[in-house]
């Protein structure tokens, strides 16, 4: 229940205890009814007291609106007079003992006490609900205010890191007028920068009505991770506004984000204007970052800037404040309790010892305090100390550690606590850290990839709790909720001095086998030297033709790109192993290997793009190579093979000559493929179909013939009764490409009548086509009938006009006849239904309903030509407003319309204007509307978009945060429940995406209902659901390890 419902129940309940009130005032004239009338009435307020606080709790973010803050606090005002009056009446009634004569005297004297209690009480709430008078209810009136302002953006403090004096002196700073509204605090690595700079923005002062907001660069975005390249760090640096744009809600605004850095700062300017917050810069190493948030105008926004790199120190013009010594001193004592798990009286006296020996350093601090949890024993905090020591003196100094103070002694001391916090770990957990230095850690890497590099180590069992002991000692630090893993700045650092060990371990002397499973993962999220020696190890393994290394390493490649954290990285990736396979390719897949030839061709299918196959299949016709993969096809007893193998022959045959393809359709076990299609066989269904659309591209009419032949329309007409929603859509489509190859349907697998025999969605998609080839001549309407109906459509009177629509329909359903159609489109009926849709009376609701109705009708039977008439006239966007209307009737009419023009034929071209006018954005942005009736009809559009969507399109509308969108609407529940699932649905049902990028949005998905339904009464439930869409479609790349 959301806050406007909360809030009209409130409304009922004050109404109700009117009529309450009334009936105890006749109570007053009996007393015996006096008590129970008041126990009712007390039961109201009991009632409204508790939806008020469910209001507070739902509206939490937005109660610094002081409008909002007043209008609950009103409320809570009138029930506290309610209270005092409904007790003043219980005491009236109980202290009343007089009968008869004595009581009539009493009450003629100083009047009934009873009846002034109830007539307060009745003024309180008839005045409560005068003084809400600007909307119908409380409800709309408070729910109104909170939606109109943005959430406070919240920044969250470091558990376990004390207030200091230093934080009370900037939180200072921020309040004075006379300050600049740049505060730089620099210091050493881990000393505290970041959890100081937290601690003010998570306690901040009234100004800053927007609250705070943090956003993270860190060395990954500067000039020198980029080898000096401005293109390439103007790149980073755009990726890191847009994210913060997103942040604070600038996807509302319409604008695209992302792509050249300028059109982002102009982004930026103008979502800053008349914002008040404190806008955290962490980690900052490029002085132009902080110029380029410094210089934003019209706005009350300061900037808290941490950085360790001096360059930036000295030019910034900012109020600069420095950690230091004796800044740590005070805090690290605390720091050190909340590590150790001890308390004041528990902690050893060599305690002070060990502080000084770690320089009092924050990160040092509580590396070691973790290795000595719940320590007592004096002992053991003197051989700390020693160990300290020892390790701090025997560590190697950092690769590349330049524009700190003081740096050295201290890095080798925290260095030195890292060396300690590993020395008490297990050995496996020891082994694996150092095999982290691998890994670039400029963004998180997933938990697969490190479960990946933990197989090389150990058994995957192990695994959660090898890696949960690292998280442990503050050595790994874990997302919640997104299976990502980051490292601290310190410890990224600590770890490039192992590399070069690290590098020799894993790729030179590991096994073969290790290695040819590691080097893709090390390609894609290894450091760039890690990434070049792992590319030289995969290139060697696929020119040797190595078996068991190269199946393995192909295997290896699938599993890494399908840990990919988003589209653009699984393109980039794929790229990359493009590159590499291209050239050895035609070896591969021609090699005596089944086994080979397996683990190729699922590498094919995943990575290459139809460039890459036209390349490869010259390469077999030239060479008459091809006779090897037919040869293996015959072959394939498990249906998992033959799969693959078929899959990569019928897009090959896309580039083959007419007579490769034939003999590819005598040697194809269509008879085998055609029963993988039987409704149990789900698993396989994806494949098959695109095998099936691929060869009947690629053969046309003799390709379907030989489908036929086994069988393929009978079974493809079982799934359409008895298969899954994603097999009845995947058939309906495979059934419509042989349609328009020329298929008779009508002929073959669909008799007339049988057609009546199918579900009604699926009888309502291939109505569109089955018959539409028919050779029995349907009469046209006749021109006289069609011009009279078209003049009384132009009546003014709404009832000759709907009985002119009505009078239309049947020659709408006759609109896939050239001449019919033409007489349609040349008439200027569709201008008229435009102007009818667009009637904004009440009375004209059923015109308004019936013009919708024969749109449908049109983009139904005449498809294409209507479609773009509907485009050039701005219909579907008149079609989207009436989805926003208050009369539900008219909604569904509009959306009914929607659905049938963007599943016409020729509907992917409302797609591509709405990603041209940004049409996608408006219509995630609907999704906040009030209207419940609203929100869930352009829920089930942008499904349908989904449906149909493109990559482009869905990666906009994930971009534009309609998943958080979808788990808002989760939370209101009722109609808008599943809002999620059939998200996820639609994704697969989407036949424009590959099965990988199928797989990376649904786990992107995934993640961020994670976080959004986080805390929610939900959460379990609405994860569990997300989880088992995503497990459908997982197959064999659940798993990174590998089985040893």
């Amino acid at each position: 229940m959301d806050a406007l419902q909360i809030i009209s129940n409130a409304t009922q309940k004050i109404t109700a205890m009117i009529g309450a009130i009334n009936a105890l005032d006749q109570a007053s004239i009996n007393l015996a009814d006096a008590p129970r009338k008041i126990q009712t009435l007390e039961e109201f307020v009991a009632n409204l007291e508790s939806l008020m606080h469910k209001t507070k709790v739902r509206n939490m973010h937005k109660l610094h609106n002081p409008q909002l803050e007043r209008q609950l606090q009103s409320l809570s005002a009138l029930i506290k007079r309610l209270h005092i009056n409904l007790s003043k009446s219980r005491k009236v009634v109980t202290k009343n003992k007089g009968k008869g004569f004595a009581k009539l005297v009493w009450s003629s004297m100083v009047g009934d006490p009873l009846s002034k209690y109830i007539q307060l009480i009745r003024d309180d709430l008839n005045w409560w609900i005068e003084l809400q008078n600007i909307t119908a209810t409380i409800g709309k009136v408070i729910t109104s205010t909170a939606e109109s302002q943005s959430s406070l953006l919240r920044v969250r403090a470091e558990k376990g890191y004390p207030v200091s004096r230093k934080c009370h002196f900037i939180r200072e700073l921020l309040g004075r007028k006379d300050t600049h509204r740049v505060i730089l605090i620099v210091g050493l690595s881990g000393i505290g920068k970041s959890c100081l700079a937290r601690q003010i923005a998570s306690d901040l002062p009234g100004n800053f009505s927007d609250g705070a907001i943090e956003i993270n660069f860190g060395r990954w975005c500067s000039r020198a991770a980029c080898n000096r390249s401005i293109a390439e760090y103007h790149n980073r640096l755009s990726k890191k506004i847009s994210h913060f744009l997103v942040q604070i809600g600038c996807a509302k605004r319409g604008r695209e984000i992302g792509g050249d850095l300028e059109d982002v700062c102009l982004l930026l300017q103008i979502s800053m204007v008349g914002k008040s917050m404190l806008v955290l810069l962490d980690d900052v190493w490029e002085q132009n970052i902080v110029d380029r948030f410094a210089q934003l105008y019209d706005n009350e926004c300061w900037y808290l800037v941490t950085t360790r790199n001096e360059a930036v120190y000295e030019i910034t013009e900012a109020e600069k404040v420095e950690i230091c010594k004796d800044d740590i001193k005070e805090i690290s004592k605390e720091i050190l309790l909340h590590h150790t798990l001890l308390s004041e009286e528990e902690l050893p006296s060599a305690a002070a010892t060990l502080l000084d020996r770690c320089g009092h350093h924050p990160l040092t601090v509580a590396v070691m305090g973790k290795a000595l949890r719940k320590e007592k024993h004096a002992e053991k905090w003197e051989k700390a100390i020693l160990n300290l020591s020892t390790y701090a003196t025997c560590a190697l100094g950092p690769i590349s550690y330049v524009n700190e103070k003081e740096a050295t002694e201290t890095t080798l001391t925290i260095f030195g606590s890292f060396e300690f916090s590993l020395e008490v770990m297990p050995e496996n957990s020891r082994q694996f850290f150092i095999l982290l230095s691998s890994l670039s850690w400029a963004e998180p890497v997933p938990e697969l990839c490190l479960e990946a590099l933990w197989s090389v180590l150990g058994p995957d069992g192990m695994f959660p709790l090898v890696v949960s002991k690292l998280v442990e000692g503050s050595l790994l630090i874990k997302l919640e909720q997104q299976l990502l893993y980051h490292v601290h700045d310190m410890v990224s650092l600590y770890l490039d001095v192992k590399k070069e060990s690290v590098v020799s371990t894993i790729l030179v002397n590991a096994s073969l086998e290790n290695i040819a499973f590691i080097a893709p993962w090390l390609f894609i999220f290894g450091k760039e030297s890690v990434q070049e020696m792992a590319e030289e190890k995969m290139e060697y393994f696929l020119r040797k033709l190595r078996n068991k290394e190269a199946v393995i390493l192909l295997e290896s490649m699938v599993q890494a790109l399908m840990a990919s954290k988003s589209i653009s990285e699984l393109e980039t990736s794929k790229l990359g192993f493009r590159r590499i396979l291209s050239p050895v390719m035609y070896e591969l897949i021609s090699s005596e290997s089944q086994e080979l030839i397996t683990a190729a061709a699922k590498c094919i299918t995943t990575v290459f793009e139809p460039g890459d196959y036209a390349t490869l299949a010259k390469s077999l016709e030239e060479t008459n190579s091809i006779g090897k993969l037919l040869d293996f096809l015959k072959l394939c007893e498990e249906s998992e093979f033959l799969i693959v193998a078929s899959l990569v022959v019928a897009k090959l045959a896309e580039h083959f000559s007419a007579p490769t393809v034939d003999n590819i359709l005598t040697c194809i076990p269509m008879d085998r493929l055609s029963e993988l299609l039987s409704p149990e066989s789900e698993e396989f269904h994806e494949s098959v179909f695109t095998i099936l659309l691929s060869l009947a591209e690629a053969g046309k009419l003799i390709a379907i013939e030989t489908m036929f032949r086994s069988s393929v329309d009978k079974r493809l007409i079982v799934l359409l009764v008895k298969g899954s929603d994603v097999a009845q859509n995947n058939a309906i489509v495979t059934l419509k490409a042989f349609n328009e190859l020329g298929a008779r349907l009508d002929q073959g697998c669909f008799q007339p009548g049988e057609l009546n025999l199918l579900p009604w969605n699926a009888r309502l998609s291939l109505e569109r086509f089955v018959f539409s080839d028919s050779r029995i001549d349907i009469p046209s309407p006749k021109p006289q009938t069609f011009k009279i109906l078209l003049h009384k459509n132009l009546d003014k009177d709404g009832k000759e006009v709907v009985e002119a629509i009505q009078g239309l329909i049947p020659i709408a359903e006759k609109a896939s006849d050239p001449r019919t159609q033409d007489l349609i489109l040349r008439s200027g009926l569709i201008e008229r239904l435009g102007f009818l849709l667009q009637s904004g009376d009440i009375d004209q609701t059923q015109v308004r309903s019936e013009s919708a109705f024969l749109i449908m009708k049109l983009a139904c039977t005449g498809g294409d030509p209507f479609v773009q008439k509907f485009i050039q006239l701005d219909m579907v966007s008149t079609l989207i407003k009436m989805m926003q209307c208050n009369i539900k009737e008219l909604q569904d009419s509009a959306y009914t319309a929607l659905h049938q023009i963007v599943f016409a034929k020729g509907g992917t071209k409302v797609l591509i204007k709405f990603l041209q006018t940004g049409q996608i954005d408006r219509l995630v942005r609907l999704l906040d509307r009030k209207c419940i009736k609203t929100k869930e009809v352009v829920m089930l559009f942008l499904v349908d978009l989904v449906e149909i969507g493109s990559k482009p399109c869905i990666e906009r509308m994930i971009s534009c945060q309609i998943v958080e969108k979808l788990v808002g609407l989760e939370k209101i529940g009722g109609e808008l429940s599943g809002s999620v699932s059939r998200f996820l649905k639609g994704l697969d049902l989407c036949n424009n995406l590959s099965s990988a990028e199928r797989m990376i949005m649904k786990q992107q998905v995934v993640r961020k209902v994670r976080v959004a339904a986080r805390g929610h009464m939900i959460e379990g439930s609405l994860v569990a659901s997300a989880e088992s869409c995503l497990s459908d479609n997982w197959g064999g790349a659940s798993s990174s390890g590998r089985k040893k």
